[in-house]
């Protein structure tokens, strides 16, 4: 073996093992793999609105003011398995403001990158038939989940017509696949 090999040689093992780290860095930061080790728990209660005060409310009306109602529950479900394990509840709650908020409930799924959370007129199916379908049609994003474990709250824009949606997604905006799904039914 010449000189002129074992340079040529040793700069292509030199290029070969830079093109071999600049591939595992963004194969790490694509996929995010330690995420799957990582829990995050967030433990958020229902949001507490108050109700507008009405004409009756007021001072020297001659009555007492009505007691505000509560939080009602408006629709409802149960999460199902898509690509990774997933249970707890989905609610849709109307608050005393008239505001709707989706509420997770011991959530458990597992970590990933780019989580959300879909409100969709996507059908909910079971297995792998189900996993891509909920950025197909009509679906509304309400933000990054919180975290994969947990109680959490998202507020729903402000005169979103519910009618027009039937499931819940956890997700994966990277991969476009669902972690889990619940569809909602009327309460």
């Amino acid at each position: 073996m010449t000189v002129r090999n074992t340079r040529l040689r040793g700069r292509l093992l030199a290029g070969a093992a830079i093109a071999a780290v600049v591939v595992l860095g963004v194969g790490l930061y694509w996929f995010q793999p330690w995420k799957l080790w990582q829990n995050e728990t967030v433990r958020e209660a229902l949001p507490a609105a108050t109700a507008a005060p009405t004409a009756s409310a007021r001072p020297g009306a001659g009555s007492a003011p009505p007691a505000a109602a509560g939080p009602r529950t408006v629709a409802s479900g149960e999460l199902i398995s898509h690509e990774h394990a997933t249970t707890g509840s989905v609610k849709i709650v109307r608050l005393p403001d008239g505001s709707h908020t989706l509420r997770l409930e011991n959530l458990d799924t597992s970590n990933g990158p780019d989580l959300r959370v879909l409100l969709s007129d996507a059908p909910v199916k079971e297995g792998v038939a189900g996993w891509r379908v909920f950025d197909d049609g009509k679906y509304v994003t309400l933000g990054k989940l919180k975290g994969n474990k947990g109680d959490q709250n998202y507020e729903l824009p402000p005169g979103i017509d519910l009618s027009q949606f039937t499931s819940v997604s956890i997700w994966c905006d990277r991969f476009d696949v669902s972690f889990g799904a619940a569809a909602l039914a009327k309460a």
